[in-house]
C-alpha cells in the first residue's frame, strides 16, 4: 500500500455507497438547472426536479412486457450502479481509499466492460424491437471508444509505473499528468461519457426509436437506470481526479476536499456536455474514434513512454 493511502474498514462500502448517491444526485440536479435554464424556468425547479421525478417513478407502475425475459431485464437495469459502487472503490478519497487493489485500473477497465453487458441485457431482456435496437447500439458505440479509453488510461499508468491508483495520484506530485498527457485526459472523459450513455453519446436511448431502452421501462426500474447513468458519470469524474488532476493535492484544505472539488468540477463539465454537444450516430462514431482518436492517443502513450525512459 502505497505512503499516504489507507483503506478504510467496514463501513467504507457503506459510506462510498451513501457519497456515490450524494454525488449522483448533485449530477441530477445539474441537469435539472440546465434544462430549467433552458425553457426558462427558475434554477430553483431545476434543483428540486430529482426528488419530484424520484417520487414520481416510486408511485409509477412498472410496466410489463409479454414474454420479456425478466431476469435479464432486471439485471440489466439494476446493475449499472452496483458496477458504478464497484468502479468507486478503486477511487481514492484524498487519502482513503475501500480497495487499494494493486490493479485498480485494470479493475475500474473491467467494470466498464460489464457495462456492455448491462446495457445490452436491458435492451434485449425487454422483448421489444426499439429497446433491442437500443442495446445493440450500444454495442456499437462501445466498440468505437473502448481501445481509445483503454489506452488512455495507459498513458498515466506508465508514467507512475504501477496500475495501483493511489500510486499514481503521489507520482503527480509537482505536476498534474493532465499537463502533459491532455490527449489522455480528453480522451478518457470522452469516454466516461460514452459508458455512461450520456449526451452525445446517448444513441442508444435516442428518439428515433422511442427512447430505445429506456422505451419499456417505468416506476422502479427506469429510476435504477438512470441513477445508474448518474452514479457511472460520477464515477468516471472521480477517477479523472485521481488520475490526471492530482488526487487530492491542493493547499489550506484536506485532501478530501479537494478531491471532492475537483470531482464536482469535473462533473458539471460531464453534465454540461449533454447541452452543448448533438448524439454523434454510432457509425460515424466508429469512424472517428478508430482513425483520429485511437492513433493520437497512441501518439499519446508513445510520448509518455519517451518521456519516462528518458529520465
Amino acid at each position: 500500500m502505497p505512503d499516504g493511502v489507507v483503506q478504510v474498514g467496514l463501513l467504507g462500502p457503506v459510506v462510498a455507497a451513501v457519497l456515490l448517491g450524494c454525488v449522483a444526485f448533485f449530477a441530477a440536479a445539474l441537469d435539472g438547472v440546465f434544462v430549467a435554464r433552458l425553457e426558462r424556468r427558475p434554477v430553483r425547479s431545476g434543483v428540486a426536479s430529482p426528488v419530484w421525478e424520484v417520487a414520481r417513478l416510486l408511485r409509477q407502475r412498472r410496466r410489463s412486457v409479454v414474454a420479456a425475459d425478466s431476469l435479464l431485464w432486471r439485471v440489466g437495469v439494476s446493475g449499472l450502479l452496483v458496477v458504478a459502487l464497484l468502479k468507486v472503490a478503486v477511487v481514492p478519497l484524498g487519502s482513503w481509499v475501500v480497495a487499494d487493489l494493486s490493479v485498480g485500473v485494470v479493475w475500474f477497465n473491467a467494470m466498464d466492460v460489464m457495462v456492455w453487458a448491462l446495457v445490452w441485457m436491458a435492451g434485449w431482456g425487454a422483448n421489444s424491437a426499439f429497446s433491442l435496437v437500443g442495446g445493440y447500439r450500444f454495442l456499437g458505440q462501445a466498440l468505437s471508444y473502448e481501445l481509445p479509453l483503454m489506452f488512455a488510461l495507459t498513458a498515466p499508468v506508465v508514467a507512475a509505473g504501477s496500475l495501483r491508483v493511489g500510486d499514481i495520484v503521489t507520482a503527480q506530485e509537482g505536476l498534474w499528468f493532465v499537463v502533459w498527457m491532455p490527449v489522455a485526459f480528453l480522451v478518457f472523459c470522452a469516454g466516461v461519457i460514452a459508458f455512461s450513455v450520456w449526451g452525445p453519446f446517448s444513441s442508444a436511448l435516442g428518439r428515433d426509436i422511442g427512447g430505445g431502452v429506456l422505451v419499456e421501462l417505468s416506476g422502479v426500474d427506469r429510476l435504477l437506470l438512470l441513477a445508474g447513468r448518474y452514479a457511472l458519470l460520477s464515477a468516471g469524474a472521480g477517477l479523472a481526479v485521481a488520475l490526471f488532476l492530482g488526487g487530492g493535492s491542493g493547499p489550506f484544505a484536506p485532501p478530501w476536499v479537494w478531491t471532492l472539488m475537483k470531482t464536482l468540477v469535473v462533473l458539471l463539465v460531464f453534465v454540461g456536455a449533454r447541452r452543448v454537444f448533438a448524439v454523434v450516430r454510432p457509425d460515424r462514431l466508429v469512424e472517428a474514434a478508430w482513425m483520429v482518436f485511437l492513433p493520437v492517443v497512441l501518439l499519446q502513450v508513445l510520448f509518455v513512454s519517451l518521456v519516462v525512459v528518458g529520465r
